[in-house]
């Protein structure tokens, strides 16, 4: 992070900071957060990264619950983090605010949606950050900031004051610097899990893999390796015998639907600025073929009866979070485009099924960090948390 940070580069939102303490004692005192700008916090406005959504909509009435139980928690809030536009993006640019450096990787993206909180958490500037996750938000910015990260199961945690893209795939996720902070927020956040209290078997995921980079393979082959001292040898198989294209595709259709159900009143009645490929994004969900979303839908539905009977018995998906690196500041839109479709069919693995997925920041790639991600079934989120822990001390992570 440069030492003349501007607001610009800052991960937090331009003007004076948000700060509220949190409980004198509790499981996460003496620990200091964000949170993405897009969940309340009572009388201060939600801007949603867009200037227009924040002068037409009013300051927050009430704290979302998700923030009010961190501060109850004991966790002191320390201001709130730059998204990308309406969370429709994920390289982490905001033309109106300013795009967050990447502490890991100053001359590439942070990573977006949730940006500010990968950038803020990778900074040193708080212990952990509150985001969200449609269609990789917070893994992908974990990724590519070199921080822990996680993608509960949906529904697992409350979006009540939360700004909404795609309902039935949104999900809260959270960001650390160390894989026992982001087990104490889980501890504060999530119902206690359903199931046998062990993880097992490993399974390698054969697309996801082949569709990395090479450098990104060799930079996962020691973190799979402790991997498999932990859980026993890898099991391949092959999730989607579609491939990921039709994965993300059906992704795609049914994601942008809802995006569309869910933000299109407003987008129409204030015809909004936004900035490159936002726009685009809001005109393809608007024209989105009916047909197409209901294939996308149909789709889902079969996906998880799979996943489902794929993981009940306790196994644990492994591959990378990110097929490639973060892009460089300079990559062209039609270079973000072909990293971001690359990059969702493999995060709408959990993101169609509605699983948890863990990232961790296990190496780097051409110069930048890489994350291995660990997905188990439903409801099964405190055991992967801890299972991250102990990949995280295998390693020499910060635990």
């Amino acid at each position: 992070m440069p030492d003349a940070m501007t607001d610009r580069d800052s991960p937090f939102m331009p003007g004076p900071r948000l700060e509220l303490a949190g409980a004198p004692d509790g499981p996460l005192a003496g620990l200091g957060f964000a949170v993405k700008d897009l969940f309340d916090v009572a009388g201060h406005p939600t801007g949603y990264g867009n200037p227009d959504w924040a002068r037409t909509n009013p300051p927050a009435a009430a704290t979302a619950p998700v923030v009010q139980a961190l501060l109850q928690a004991g966790a002191s809030l320390r201001g709130k983090t730059k998204t990308v536009e309406l969370a429709y993006g994920l390289t982490g640019e905001n033309v109106w605010y300013g795009t967050p450096v990447n502490p890991a990787a100053p001359d590439r993206f942070p990573g977006g949606s949730s940006c500010g909180s990968a950038a803020a958490v990778a900074a040193g500037l708080v212990d952990f950050a509150l985001g969200s996750d449609t269609g990789g938000s917070v893994r992908i910015p974990a990724s590519y900031c070199g921080t822990f990260g996680i993608r509960p199961s949906w529904g697992a945690v409350s979006l009540a004051g939360a700004r909404g893209l795609g309902p039935s795939f949104d999900t809260a996720g959270w960001f650390a610097g160390r894989a026992s902070v982001l087990a104490r927020v889980g501890e504060v956040l999530l119902p206690e899990d359903g199931g046998a209290p062990g993880l097992g078997p490993l399974l390698r995921v054969d697309e996801a893999w082949i569709n990395a980079v090479p450098t990104v393979v060799v930079a996962l082959a020691e973190p799979m390796l402790a991997l498999e001292r932990l859980l026993g040898r890898a099991l391949r198989v092959d999730l989607a015998p579609e491939g990921l294209d039709a994965i993300y595709e059906h992704f795609r259709c049914a994601q942008a639907e809802e995006a569309w159900a869910t933000l299109g009143a407003w987008v129409e009645a204030t015809g909004p600025e936004f900035g490159p490929g936002v726009k685009e994004r809001f005109a393809a969900a608007k024209g989105m073929d009916p047909v197409k979303a209901a294939a996308g839908r149909e789709f889902r539905r079969g996906f998880q009866a799979r996943m489902r009977a794929l993981l009940a018995g306790g196994a644990v998906l492994a591959y990378p979070t990110s097929p490639v690196p973060a892009p460089r500041l300079e990559a062209s839109q039609a270079e973000q485009n072909a990293v971001r479709e690359r990059t969702m069919g493999v995060t709408a693995i959990a993101g169609l099924a509605g699983l948890p997925e863990v990232t961790l920041p296990v190496g780097r790639a051409e110069g930048a960090p890489v994350g291995l991600s660990l997905v188990a079934a439903a409801g099964r989120d405190r055991a992967l948390l801890s299972l991250a822990g102990q990949l995280a001390a295998e390693l020499g992570l910060p635990v």
